[in-house]
């Protein structure tokens, strides 16, 4: 319920409900979604998608996804509404329509790609419960389901064989390290989707380290909410995935045409 929500956050999303025009962009995994072991298996919670969906519907505002999944994945999973615009791969696929292209690695970052995953795929190899994820610029090892020692050997592993390349960006996040052979962060992500939507104001809600980038490129008068535990320069916090459907709800209610804010 929203009034289950701390009242500086109330106030701060009701107040944003009024801009002209808004933008509602969210992570997607630990934010809409709860994080599962197998990031396949991975769903939005229903009243979270359903606010979003009506959300996306709304006149003067524009609903998008920015998560650290490539595109194609995020849509199996995400099942977003028509409208939605998405950010893959922590900015690096953005997807603003259907004119919007493709994004395809240089010669040059193709040759370094195949590296990246060579490393991965090594890692994998020798410890169990890791796994790699193929994006079209970068490659993710994942080690939620792996030892702790195992885990860290493996992360270790890449590291020592990639870091030193000046062709890579490499970040950490929830139990991952991901290669990127395009350099690129949430916060450009949101920072795209404000220019292209001519947004006045933005909401957005993340759980991760990498969603801090987008945190930082909020703008006074935005609204930013830490889903979860760890250091944030989020406003606002709440305890996890489950609470977010009540501030979208909220928002839904204030944005609304004789929607209440006593929601």
């Amino acid at each position: 319920m929203t009034a289950d929500l701390p009242g500086d956050l109330r106030a701060a999303v009701i107040a944003l409900a009024q801009t002209p025009h808004l933008l509602v962009a969210l992570d997607f995994d630990g934010t809409m979604a709860p994080i599962v072991d197998r990031a396949e298996d991975a769903r939005p919670l229903p009243r979270s998608a359903a606010a979003l969906a009506a959300l996306s519907a709304l006149e003067r505002t524009t609903t998008a996804l920015v998560s650290g999944r490539a595109l194609a994945s995020l849509r199996v999973v995400a099942a977003p509404p028509e409208p939605t615009l998405l950010v893959g791969s922590h900015g690096a696929e953005v997807h603003l329509g259907p004119s919007s292209a493709e994004l395809k690695p240089s010669l040059r970052q193709a040759t370094a790609l195949a590296e990246a995953r060579a490393a991965v795929a090594q890692a994998v190899a020798l410890y169990p419960g890791t796994m790699a994820e193929q994006k079209p610029a970068g490659v993710v090892l994942h080690y939620r389901q792996a030892s702790e020692t195992d885990g860290q050997a493996a992360v270790d592993l890449v590291n020592q064989e990639l870091a030193q390349n000046p062709a890579f960006t490499i970040t950490t996040g929830k139990m991952v390290l991901e290669i990127s052979v395009v350099s690129a962060n949430k916060g450009e992500g949101l920072a795209t989707l404000r220019e292209s939507t001519q947004a006045t104001a933005t909401f957005f809600a993340g759980d991760d380290v990498t969603d801090e980038h987008a945190f930082a490129a909020l703008l006074p008068g935005d609204v930013g909410v830490k889903v979860g535990q760890g250091n944030t320069c989020a406003h606002f916090r709440i305890e996890s995935p489950h609470q977010l459907p009540a501030v979208l709800e909220l928002l839904l209610a204030a944005r609304t045409n004789g929607g209440t804010h006593n929601a």
